[in-house]
């Protein structure tokens, strides 16, 4: 080797050498900043088993390709005798997913940055219609005003549905709550109305409470547990979803944990299914305003309706605290028999159903423990689902997967 070589060029060969040696490790290091569980250059270093030096060469591609901040003061630890450590955090102007929700009167539509952030968001009431491309069309038109607006770059797309859909292709089963019909390709429909947008990138479809589920499980109320439960309601019907070891249990196509039709009354309303007493029809926000003896009012949500009567009546209303008694009894079967069947660590509660834990929680506990086998032995944890729009969260998690997978390839390719 020449003795006179640039010394500046072998600090650049050394530094890509480190790179080269740590290019594998690009992925992993981002999910594991996305998620928070590598806060600092130090702790990345040792989630990855990997050198200082190559930690810090991944880190520093990592911001160069515009994916997260390495802060310029390194800071240590409350209380710690060691070095000082660069913190790493996602970028706050970096790229973004464009993730949309549909449900039963409408959409909402946000683009989504690494951390579960919502950078924008968009919404609008609207009658969904037999055709999953009128619907679908308009959410990703404001889904790509949004990106207009922000100037931020779009790297993908996801989309959350009340309903299964096969695995991978994103074909409708038994829509129920909406009018579309059974076999709709709903995720080409959605592929198309961005091509047309002209949003570039990988689309995906997830049932919302499977995404509802890996958003909290890895940003939120789930976060650390290794059997996770996720049960809600939200505008109507109820679903469920399960994550084992970090990842979602869907099924050999897409169709596990279809917890909405477990009966729990046999004399109870007729169910879309063509049952009665499903869980799905008793303990949701109609159901909550039959036992009332209400009708839905002429504005807004029905689970903000049933939430706003729950959170404004329980404590003084005795037909509001009935209501709530009597759901609490209806879901804590549900629950019972998820137990018995799954034994998970933890249970997570959303929409309507986290109103009613958090309204009478003595209860729920009661009623899950004394009709499940492991609840007797050992309480389950029941817990509200935390995070703001996890659905759309999740959606976003699905979009941002082949980052994670290959940043490079993505960003560069």
């Amino acid at each position: 080797m020449n003795g006179n070589a640039d010394p500046r060029q072998e600090g650049e060969g050394t530094t890509r050498t480190r790179l080269d040696r740590g290019r594998g490790a690009l992925g992993p290091a981002l999910q594991l900043i996305h998620t928070g569980r590598a806060p600092t250059r130090a702790v990345l270093t040792s989630e990855l088993g990997v050198t200082r030096a190559t930690a810090g060469a991944v880190a520093a591609e990592l911001e160069a390709l515009g994916l997260i901040e390495v802060d310029a003061h390194p800071v240590a630890a409350a209380g710690s005798q060691g070095r000082p450590s660069h913190r790493l955090l996602v970028a706050e102007h970096g790229p973004v997913v464009l993730a949309a929700q549909v449900h039963v009167d409408g959409y909402r539509t946000a683009l989504v940055g690494l951390g579960g952030r919502i950078v924008a968001t968009a919404h609008s009431a609207l009658e969904v219609e037999e055709d999953p491309a009128q619907l679908l069309s308009v959410a990703v038109e404001a889904g790509a005003r949004l990106l207009r607006e922000t100037g931020l770059r779009c790297v993908g797309a996801g989309l959350a549905v009340p309903f299964a859909v096969t695995e991978p292709d994103g074909v409708a089963l038994n829509p129920l709550l909406l009018a579309w019909p059974a076999g709709a390709p709903v995720r080409d429909v959605f592929a198309e109305c961005l091509r047309a947008a002209g949003i570039d990138g990988p689309v995906f479809v997830g049932n919302d409470m499977n995404l509802t589920a890996l958003a909290e499980h890895r940003h939120a109320a789930g976060r650390g547990a290794d059997q996770l439960l996720c049960v809600a309601t939200g505008h109507q019907g109820v679903g469920g979803a399960l994550v084992l070891d970090g990842r979602l249990h869907t099924g050999s196509s897409g169709l596990a944990l279809e917890v909405g039709h477990l009966t729990v009354d046999l004399g109870g309303r007729p169910c879309h299914c063509g049952s009665r007493g499903c869980l799905d029809v008793e303990t949701d926000p109609p159901a909550f305003l039959a036992a009332l003896g209400r009708e839905p009012g002429p504005e807004g949500s029905l689970l903000r309706q049933a939430e706003d009567l729950i959170r404004d009546g329980y404590a003084h209303d005795p037909a509001v605290r009935e209501a709530v008694r009597s759901l609490i009894d209806r879901l804590g079967l549900g629950l019972a028999g998820l137990v018995n069947i799954l034994n998970p660590d933890r249970i997570i509660l959303g929409g309507l159903h986290r109103a009613l834990l958090e309204a009478d929680p003595e209860r729920l506990h009661a009623v899950v423990a004394r009709r499940s086998l492991w609840g007797q032995s050992g309480a389950v944890p029941l817990q509200s689902c935390t995070l703001p729009f996890n659905s759309l969260v999740g959606a976003g998690e699905l979009a941002w997967q082949p980052v994670f997978d290959d940043p490079l390839a993505v960003l560069e390719g």
